[in-house]
């Protein structure tokens, strides 16, 4: 069976003297309504069912973590967003402290935005900053002994709560979704850059 129909047509348009059928776009098999995606790889029988159910999927698992990272950052007495570039930190910090172009590559966010977030932190004396030897104009991030307590304070939980929202995945499934979900952010980085790139365009029309 079809993956796809064509929907009934009224418009026509003339081929060496005959009238033919007007092309039409082709509709999702499960109802009158075009497919959301065109990639084949991405549509089976059903049309887009399959590929709409993943949609809906990731948006509830990223709603999920999100409720977990404000849950955890809660116990540490900061904002879900803070409780992410802590733990950036501490996995990226070694000897001598991270910069804040590698936090902001390893989180997928602006400089701007972890300037601002860690200077919260270290307000808060979680955080500490200092000059980097190799480069004048850069700083340096390290946790302080009191935000490696609160981390350590709060280990137990962390754990739990991470082996359960994960552990439906064995050694071969977790190192297969790592290698999908690196692809997907970088094939969704393109798309969010043709959204900028849109919505650029129709804010100079308007403006002309």
């Amino acid at each position: 069976m079809s993956a796809f129909k064509q929907r009934p047509e009224m418009g026509r348009r003339r081929t060496n003297g005959r009238r033919v059928p007007a092309p039409v776009a082709a509709v999702n098999s499960a109802g009158n309504f075009p497919p959301t995606v065109s990639r084949p790889a991405l549509l089976d029988k059903s049309g887009d069912k399959r590929f709409r159910q993943l949609v809906y999927d990731l948006l509830t698992i990223a709603n999920r973590m999100t409720v977990v990272r404000e849950h955890l950052g809660r116990r540490l007495k900061i904002s879900g967003p803070q409780y992410s570039v802590l733990m950036a930190i501490m996995q990226l910090q070694g000897d001598k402290g991270v910069g804040v172009s590698a936090l902001a590559r390893l989180l997928h966010v602006s400089t701007a935005f972890v300037a601002t977030e860690t200077g919260k932190l270290g307000q808060v004396g979680l955080v500490t900053k200092r000059a980097d030897p190799d480069d004048g104009r850069a700083v340096r991030l390290s946790l302080t002994r009191a935000g490696r307590a609160q981390i350590d304070r709060n280990g137990a939980e962390i754990r739990a709560i991470n082996d359960t929202f994960f552990g439906a995945l064995n050694a071969s499934t977790f190192a297969t979704l790592s290698n999908i979900m690196a692809t997907l952010v970088l094939s969704s980085d393109i798309a969010i850059a043709q959204i900028s790139s849109s919505t650029e365009l129709e804010s100079r029309a308007a403006a002309e």
